[in-house]
């Protein structure tokens, strides 16, 4: 009977249609694959059509499941466009949440996310901007309802919700540079180059992090101390000081004087974009975290070029 229908099902074949691999898709869902796959098997059984070809390299949508997303896709837009809407109907008498930004990402990245959070949550909804463990910080002193930050991170007792959206570093060149002349290098073929680069009490997780990447890849740069702004960094970097390893998104920003280029270590120094929430505001967390992946999906995993 139609009216046992699991909606949970749904979204789940829906994720998985869209990735073709179990592995992926549970990673999305924040589940373990076994039980992933075992709804699946229970739609198909409800449904009594096979929906996937399963083969080595992950998954093909049979002839019935792509009719059967056909027919999920705008129930399950619907469902999130109903949720939303609610949602903000029942907080709008009530404070609209705190919500951080990691600067670790160009800001551009969080556009379709932005105009989500204010759909969902109304004009009451304050942004705060702020380095990845200032907003853990703020979490913690309940400056900030939740906040969405670079992994890896330091945040001791608090729970971490990793995001799919991701992005490797590019290597920031002064333009003068003769290896600004290549758009693809390898970290130990700038070993010795002046780098700005943070202070390891500032961000620990990830200074540990690429410490280890730079060690194993045989890169010793001779290290600057990071101004604290983007702008400044890449002034310094054009005039030549220095080079920088910054986020992917960032090659948005057109500098003169300055080349982005890509590294073959870039997504094993990459970051990825992450949830944390007061210990007490857990409905929030799932709520910001399925707005993100939904927003975010749209703009694809940066890769290096």
């Amino acid at each position: 009977m139609l009216e046992s229908l699991d909606m949970r099902q749904l979204r789940y074949f829906a994720v998985v249609a869209e990735e073709l691999n179990l592995r992926r898709a549970a990673e999305r869902l924040f589940m373990a694959q076994p039980p992933l796959s075992r709804h699946m098997k229970r739609l198909e059984e409800f449904l009594g059509v096979a929906l996937f070809v399963r083969h080595s390299r992950g998954l093909t949508l049979t002839t019935e499941g792509e009719r059967v997303l056909e027919i999920v896709r705008p129930v399950l837009e619907l469902e999130t466009a109903t949720r939303e809407r609610l949602h903000a109907l029942r907080v709008a008498g009530a404070r609209a949440p705190v919500v951080g930004l990691t600067t670790a990402f160009e800001q551009g990245v969080f556009a379709a996310l932005e105009s989500r959070l204010f759909a969902a949550h109304g004009p009451g909804l304050r942004l705060e901007r702020a380095t990845s463990p200032r907003l853990v910080r703020d979490v913690r002193r309940g400056k900030v309802d939740a906040a969405f930050v670079a992994l890896p991170l330091d945040a001791p007792g608090q729970h971490v919700v990793p995001l799919s959206y991701a992005e490797p570093l590019l290597a920031v060149l002064p333009e003068g540079w003769p290896e600004a002349a290549q758009s693809r290098h390898r970290l130990r073929d700038l070993s010795g180059k002046p780098l700005f680069w943070f202070r390891r009490e500032g961000h620990p997780a990830f200074f540990d992090h690429t410490k280890q990447v730079f060690a194993h890849a045989g890169f010793a740069p001779m290290l600057k101390e990071e101004p604290a702004e983007h702008d400044v960094l890449l002034a310094r970097i054009a005039a030549g000081e220095g080079m920088g390893l910054f986020p992917a998104s960032f090659s948005a920003i057109r500098r003169t004087g300055v080349v982005f280029a890509a590294l073959a270590e870039g997504n094993l120094l990459g970051i990825r974009l992450g949830l944390i929430a007061r210990t007490d505001l857990e409905a929030l967390a799932e709520s910001l975290a399925r707005l993100a992946e939904d927003a975010l999906t749209s703009a694809k995993n940066l890769s290096a070029p």
